[in-house]
């Protein structure tokens, strides 16, 4: 049986991040939507946690102490599609695995073009206003965030009316190239009118994002 899992972590912070608490729900069906199986557990990372990242996520370095090794995770066994926020960053988190990605953020960004923010928070204001504030009172907690990014990934399903798991990696594989440069000094500029030998400069760089570089190429 395929299994996707709806993914987030929370990490020491911006500096060479690790693992300190990691969520999961399994994506049971896309239409009707449906999750089951949790999962959520925090980790020793065997380091100081950021005060940047603890004032976002309020986990003390203190309450880690008997906490499994960061070391020690693993997704669970026949896992195909992992799929989440942003995922790259929880996905390069756990080690970069050979596996499917779906990012909810590309795709919002493709449904919704006309919104000022895409962050999972506005979303949720977005698709579900009345709600929004009581879903957010335990943000950036894992589990708290896995279960928005599986709302949020509702409505996008239901947007884009996609029926497999596939489609809907293929979507976001589309979703994820962008159309402008997002930094430098073109940012905001269509990729297709940046000057040749700028789109060259970057391609001959080590560190260019793998989907910026497919947009580059074009």
């Amino acid at each position: 049986m395929t299994r996707a899992i709806i993914f987030d972590t929370e990490t020491t912070g911006k500096v060479d991040p690790i693992l300190i608490e990691a969520a999961w729900l399994q994506l049971d069906n896309l239409n009707p939507f449906s999750t089951s199986a949790s999962f959520n557990q925090r980790y020793n990372p065997n380091k100081k946690i950021e005060l940047a990242a603890l004032a976002t996520h309020h986990i003390l370095d203190e309450e880690l102490i008997g906490c499994p090794s960061s070391t020690s995770f693993n997704l669970p066994d026949n896992t195909e599609y992992l799929i989440g926020h942003n995922i790259d960053y929880d996905w390069n988190v756990i080690g970069q695995p050979n596996i499917k990605r779906i990012c909810t953020l590309a795709l919002a960004r493709m449904v919704w073009p006309e919104l000022d923010a895409h962050n999972q928070s506005a979303l949720l204001y977005f698709v579900d206003r009345q709600n929004a504030r009581d879903k957010l009172k335990n943000a950036h907690s894992a589990l708290a965030d896995v279960e928005n990014c599986s709302f949020i990934l509702g409505k996008i399903i239901q947007k884009l009316n996609v029926t497999s798991l596939d489609e809907l990696w293929k979507v976001s594989e589309k979703a994820r190239i962008p159309s402008h440069m997002t930094f430098g000094k073109h940012k905001g500029v269509a990729i297709a009118d940046i000057p040749k030998d700028y789109k060259t400069w970057l391609l001959n760089q080590d560190n260019v994002d793998s989907y910026l570089r497919k947009a580059l190429e074009r």
